[in-house]
């Protein structure tokens, strides 16, 4: 499976979160996505943490830019790897994040934001 091209991809993602463009996001995710995140675990508490669907994914996302309105990414590092890409970025409050995203035919099937553990947590 191929992925897109990684900065790219990384540079229009980035723009789309910063404009809280939620459907210019979307628009890199399959109908069928299955994404995972502890922050979605406390906005969606009946989730727990796993969002399936395109549509569950933008009430999520759309409800958590009306929770957090300052919210802004700065990507640090983009990884390619086989059908999979993993973006390393900082949000607004510094915390450092990694998004690993599954591509199949060209879109992100399977999503999953991971949050830095403090060291001696």
């Amino acid at each position: 499976m191929s992925i897109p091209d990684p900065l790219t991809f990384g540079a229009a993602w980035v723009a789309a979160w910063n404009a809280h463009d939620v459907e210019a996001v979307l628009s890199y995710f399959h109908d069928d996505v299955v994404f995972t995140s502890p922050t979605a675990a406390r906005v969606v508490p009946a989730s727990g943490g796993v969002v399936r669907g395109k549509q569950a994914l933008r009430e999520y996302w759309t409800e958590g830019l009306r929770l957090v309105p300052d919210l802004h990414f700065t990507v640090e590092r983009v990884y390619a790897g086989v059908s999979v890409l993993v973006l390393t970025y900082r949000n607004q409050a510094g915390g450092l994040v990694d998004e690993v995203l599954v591509f199949a035919d060209g879109l992100v099937v399977e999503g999953h934001g991971t949050y830095l553990v403090p060291s001696g947590s």
